[in-house]
């Protein structure tokens, strides 16, 4: 199933991996929430607060398919090859994932905005160990 998808870009011209395409959607998120909420905190700017939850919600609803096409591009391209960094990938997805769960749920239920900053500070650092590897990953 995977190739088809694949065989089925190459027809229209499309040759390049599908997860450099959607990653940026998530991770310019996470830099946004993490942004905001810092400087919504040191302004006390509660509209800015409220931005960075939409940033999270965004960046949980946006890094399922980023995952998904992931997977599909380390089966299609690396042939499901168990690398150190794929791994570190891997857990770290999961790790971002969670977080960025708990970030919704905790905010929705009232959290402090010191306590989100520091959600959103650990999901910085897991989507900067992503980047990393994956840059690790494609150029060595």
């Amino acid at each position: 199933m995977i190739e088809s998808i694949y065989a089925a870009l190459e027809k229209v011209g499309f040759t390049h991996p599908l997860h450099p395409v959607l990653v940026h959607v998530p991770m310019g998120m996470i830099i946004g929430m993490f942004i905001f909420s810092l400087i919504g905190l040191i302004w006390k700017k509660g509209f800015l607060l409220q931005t960075a939850y939409h940033c999270s919600v965004l960046a949980l609803v946006s890094i399922l398919p980023v995952i998904l096409a992931g997977l599909m591009d380390w089966q299609h391209r690396l042939n499901g090859d168990w690398k150190t960094l794929i791994i570190v990938k891997m857990v770290l997805s999961c790790v971002l994932t969670l977080l960025l769960v708990y970030a919704v749920i905790i905010r929705n239920r009232g959290a402090s905005p010191r306590h989100l900053l520091l959600v959103y500070t650990l999901c910085l650092a897991c989507a900067g160990g992503l980047g990393y590897s994956g840059g690790q990953l494609v150029y060595g």
